[in-house]
């Protein structure tokens, strides 16, 4: 219940989105008695997409997230495993193409390929089922391990969990599926704008794990930096925007230690 109603909530209130359909009802309403209204909706949506596609939102959004967790020192101890979190393969186009289609944040399966050096003994696991509402044949977890093949990477001995659909089951599948003992050292790879909801909710789920964020966005600063491109910049304010919203829900439901995780 919790799954379907995040998706229907993200659908309609992610900031693009909601201004989108803001300025549909404005222009609709331009033809009613209620025009004054249509007018004031459509300005307040055409300011409000300008300032996320021109302006610094996504930087004022997603520089605290991701400044939150820094990424560990080169000359750490080695782990004993290495947790990847789902969310960058479309999982409908790889079964239609039938190969490995990535939307975005890469960086979280290119990683793992250098820790896999440096720590040859780690352990890597990677969590990811189907985030599709009504489910796919084809999970996140396959296209994973096609292309974690494909470039060497897997030679059998990475454990794939493929039923998880948010990151509170990566958790809590994860932590079935490896049963960590006490004392051990685990690395989460995920973004770096993901990273402070996905310690919470490992916390939560008992997993204690060390934070190694990637797929950063931001330079990790307040600052009045304006975007190159629109598209990417308004991608910036949604993926902010989802974690904040997602760190709100997830603590009202219990789902994560802190409204705001902290290191």
């Amino acid at each position: 219940m919790f799954f379907i109603a995040s998706k229907i909530f993200e659908f309609f209130f992610a900031p693009a989105h909601f201004f989108i359909f803001l300025a549909a009802l404005g222009a609709a309403l331009l033809y009613t008695r209620f025009a004054r209204w249509g007018r004031r909706f459509a300005a307040l949506s055409a300011a409000a997409l300008a300032l996320m596609a021109f302006g610094p939102v996504g930087q004022f959004l997603g520089a605290p997230l991701e400044s939150r967790f820094p990424r560990p020192a080169d000359d750490m101890p080695a782990p004993d495993g290495v947790i990847v979190l789902g969310g960058t393969v479309d999982e409908k186009l790889s079964a239609e193409l039938g190969h490995t289609a990535m939307i975005d944040a890469a960086e979280r399966l290119t990683a793992p390929i250098a820790l896999k050096r440096r720590y040859p003994n780690a352990r890597i696991v990677f969590t990811g089922g189907t985030a599709a509402l009504r489910g796919s044949p084809f999970t996140e977890a396959e296209g994973v391990k096609r292309f974690w093949r494909d470039v060497g990477l897997d030679a059998g001995d990475i454990l794939y969990e493929d039923r998880s659909r948010n990151t509170f089951e990566n958790a809590i599948f994860t932590r079935e599926l490896v049963q960590p003992k006490p004392g051990e050292r685990w690395l989460l790879v995920t973004s770096a704008m993901h990273m402070p909801r996905s310690i919470g909710i490992f916390r939560k789920a008992n997993f204690p794990v060390i934070a190694y964020p990637v797929d950063y966005r931001t330079n990790g600063k307040f600052s009045f930096i304006l975007p190159r491109f629109a598209v990417k910049a308004i991608g910036v304010v949604e993926f902010a925007a989802h974690e904040w919203m997602g760190l709100v829900a997830y603590r009202l439901t219990g789902k994560t230690d802190a409204l705001f995780p902290a290191p």
